[in-house]
Formats: C-alpha cells, sequence, structure tokens
C-alpha cells in the first residue's frame, strides 16, 4: 500500500506539471491571439481608411467627369397645366372636371399601355448640352416615327432640330457615360452595351447608327436602363428616387454630390 501510494503520488507530480506546462502553454497561446486580434483590427482599420480614401478619389472623378463631359440636368419647359388654362377660360368648369384634366396630364401612353407620370410635360432631362434630351417619361416614340417617316422619305434629313437625332444622342452619351462610370467604380455591368460606331454582323452597335428597328432600339434601352439601375443599386442610391424606365434622370441621382455612398 505504501509503495502504491508513493507511485500515485509521483504520478499527481507528473500530472501537476503536465498542468503546469499547458497553463503556460495556453497563456502563450492566449497571448498570441491577442497580438493576431490587434494586428487585424489595425489591419481592417487600415483598409477601411484606403477605401474610404479610393472612394473619394472615384467621388471626386465622377464629380469632374460629369461637370466638365457629361453636365446633367434638369430642363423646365413653359408648358402650362390645361387644367389652369381650361379654368381661366371657363369659370363655370367643375373641380371634378380639372380634376381629370390634371390626372390626364399626368398619364402617358407608353408601349401598349398608360402609364402614369407625375413630371409628364413638366421637365426633361439633357446630357451634355440643354439642347440633347430625353423626355422625362421615357417615352421614345419620336424615334419609332421618325424611322418610319424616313422608310417612306427618300432624300436627306434636313431637320437639324429632329427629336429623333436628340434622342439617338443622348442614349448614346448616356451609354459612353455608363460604360466609363463601371470603369471608375469597378463595377461589372450586367448588360453589354458598345458605344462606338463599328461594324458588326448585325450592322452598328447600338444607338451610334441610324434607322434602328423597333425591336433593336428598345432592347438597346432596356439594357442601358437595367445598367444604369445596377450601378445605381452598387451605390445604395435612394431606391425611393429611381424609376426603370427615368434613363437620365436615375443616372443624374446616381452621380449626385448628394449621393452618400457615390464612390464605395
Amino acid at each position: 500500500d505504501t509503495e502504491g501510494l508513493l507511485r500515485i503520488k509521483e504520478e499527481n507530480q507528473k500530472h501537476y506539471r503536465r498542468a503546469q506546462r499547458h497553463q503556460e502553454k495556453k497563456e502563450k497561446i492566449q497571448r498570441h491571439n491577442r497580438k493576431l486580434g490587434d494586428l487585424v483590427e489595425k489591419k481592417t482599420y487600415d483598409l477601411k481608411t484606403q477605401y474610404e480614401h479610393l472612394a473619394n478619389i472615384r467621388r471626386s472623378h465622377i464629380l469632374e467627369l460629369t461637370s466638365v463631359i457629361f453636365p446633367i440636368e434638369e430642363v423646365k419647359t413653359s408648358m402650362r397645366d390645361p387644367a389652369d388654362v381650361s379654368s381661366e377660360s371657363d369659370n363655370a368648369m367643375t373641380s371634378s372636371t380639372v380634376s381629370k384634366l390634371a390626372e390626364a396630364r399626368r398619364t402617358t401612353y407608353l408601349s401598349g399601355r398608360w402609364v402614369c407620370d407625375d413630371h409628364n410635360g413638366d421637365t426633361s432631362i439633357s446630357i451634355t448640352g440643354p439642347w440633347i434630351i430625353l423626355p422625362n417619361n421615357g417615352d421614345y416614340s419620336a424615334y419609332y416615327n421618325w424611322v418610319e417617316e424616313k422608310k417612306t422619305t427618300q432624300g436627306p434629313d434636313m431637320e437639324h432640330n429632329n427629336p429623333a437625332h436628340t434622342i439617338s444622342a443622348a442614349l448614346c452619351y448616356a451609354t459612353q457615360l455608363v460604360n466609363t462610370l463601371s470603369l471608375i467604380l469597378d463595377v461589372n455591368l450586367p448588360k453589354k452595351l458598345c458605344n462606338r460606331q463599328v461594324k458588326t454582323q448585325q450592322g452598328n452597335h447600338e444607338f451610334c447608327g441610324e434607322n434602328l428597328s423597333r425591336h433593336r432600339f428598345t432592347r438597346a434601352v432596356k439594357k442601358l436602363n437595367a445598367n444604369i439601375l445596377h450601378l445605381c443599386f452598387s451605390q445604395h442610391v435612394n431606391l425611393d428616387l429611381l424609376h426603370p424606365l427615368h434613363t437620365l434622370r436615375n443616372l443624374m441621382y446616381l452621380v449626385s454630390p448628394d449621393t452618400e455612398n457615390l464612390g464605395r
């Protein structure tokens, strides 16, 4: 029994010494983890600082780009509300008729359906200059009508202020701006759009060519709008401001100096 007791005491001492070594190793690992945690925290802070610095650089590039090369502005039109004009001409007009006229003014027939647009007739959005504008409600039917007239009318087009020309030019500039923004922001666009006038098996690319069919034109506009919305989502633009048909207005909100997350 005495010999057994001695063996147990020796084993207990070995276990105690081993427990001490394990405790020292545990403390060493904890110190190492604390050092790594401090290092990771410092690296995370440095990375966040670099991201903020990069965002500021991107933001400055975008604001310079949109102020010097691609300025986007809201152009007010001088159209008066039909309800106001009618009310002045007929004092006996009922309030229900006035409200119906106001509602009709805010409604546009677009692509086979009626679309409600509160800005219809009030404003347009220009890009690169006040003479290159797009309808605020996304109604590009003037282009379709022009293409149909070109098919039936022979000879050169002498109308320099043709709305179809301004629509085509504005969409082409918008495509060019969107492609440049994707490079600055390092965001891959979901739809491929070319803004150069190059020849392919299908003819001229996107909006730079003439006499685009309604199908090709509508398809290109949808791709452009999808790319613009994708960029807006990536920069956390307020969703309440966006509309899937408002091409230049969405771009204007994207590159606005008031966009807090521009450059992220």
